[in-house]
């Protein structure tokens, strides 16, 4: 049996791992000055940071449209025997709602919601390419894949919250008591939802590292199959191997993998940004 997984350009997974699993990537927009970009081929996270640190403005990100959905479906459910499409959390984007609305015009296309972000949703797309290889079913494939999105846990911690707070999604008052404090917040994803969990203080290496602890240390919840550190770090490379370390560290991981975030994620984070995630069993 063929299957072709496809997914949000949000899943994070980059360029290698989606060649090397064949994933087709499906780009969402970032709106910069009224003008749309397509997601990591027309417009990368520096270019936003630039805009941002040069004019003060933020910039605003557009799901995929139903139609272009619909292209991509149509390109590979007549060659396949199945096509499986795994979406950003429905409750942060209308892009599952689309795909959705897109899929009713095939007998052959299934749609996941991640309830997730980033490689939060870049672990439930290699699972269902690694399925795929193996000549499972569409129906076992998302079966497993409905399931596997409960166990999935993804945070990260942001070393500013100026993107939110120009984003609407934090006050500004929050936001310089923050700074003001070199509070650095884990946003923790729950039910598919952002939410603050425990704020750290001091230098960024040193909350990296703290973070990374307490997600890791005392349980036995753990699947240690695989682990995503995903960052918008690409100009601080001593971040990444902090954080690379205190997994190592804290953790005893089979895989772990290293993405840059792409500009969905970037333009509402912004820099510096790094988070971990994994199943718990």
């Amino acid at each position: 049996m063929r299957i072709k997984i496809t997914a949000d350009s949000t899943c994070d997974i980059g360029e290698a791992l989606a060649k090397k699993y064949d994933v087709e990537i499906i780009p969402l927009y970032v709106v910069m000055d009224d003008k749309p970009f397509m997601d990591l081929i027309e417009i990368n996270p520096q270019q936003i940071f630039d805009h941002v640190a040069s004019t003060g403005k933020i910039c605003h990100t557009s799901a995929v449209n139903a139609a272009l959905y619909g292209e991509i479906f149509a390109k590979y459910a007549k060659d396949y025997d199945a096509v499986i499409h795994v979406n950003l959390s429905s409750s942060l984007s209308a892009c599952h709602q689309n795909a959705k609305i897109a899929a009713e015009e095939f007998d052959n296309v299934y749609v996941v919601d991640s309830l997730n972000l980033s490689t939060g949703s870049g672990h439930i797309v290699l699972d269902a390419a690694i399925m795929a290889r193996e000549g499972k079913s569409a129906e076992e494939i998302v079966k497993f894949l409905e399931d596997a999105v409960k166990k999935v846990e993804a945070s990260f911690v942001l070393d500013t919250l100026l993107y939110l707070q120009k984003g609407g999604r934090c006050s500004s008052i929050v936001a310089l008591g923050a700074n003001l404090l070199k509070l650095k917040p884990c946003i923790e994803v729950i039910d598919g939802k952002m939410q603050v969990g425990k704020k750290y203080r001091g230098t960024l290496n040193k909350c990296v590292e703290m973070y990374i602890a307490d997600r890791l240390t005392g349980r036995d919840d753990i699947d240690y199959r695989r682990i995503f550190i995903t960052h918008t770090a690409e100009t601080n490379p001593e971040l990444v191997k902090c954080a690379e370390e205190a997994v190592k560290k804290y953790g005893s991981f089979e895989e772990v993998l290293i993405t840059s975030a792409g500009c969905t994620i970037a333009n509402h984070c912004g820099p510096n940004c790094l988070g971990i995630l994994f199943y718990r069993k």
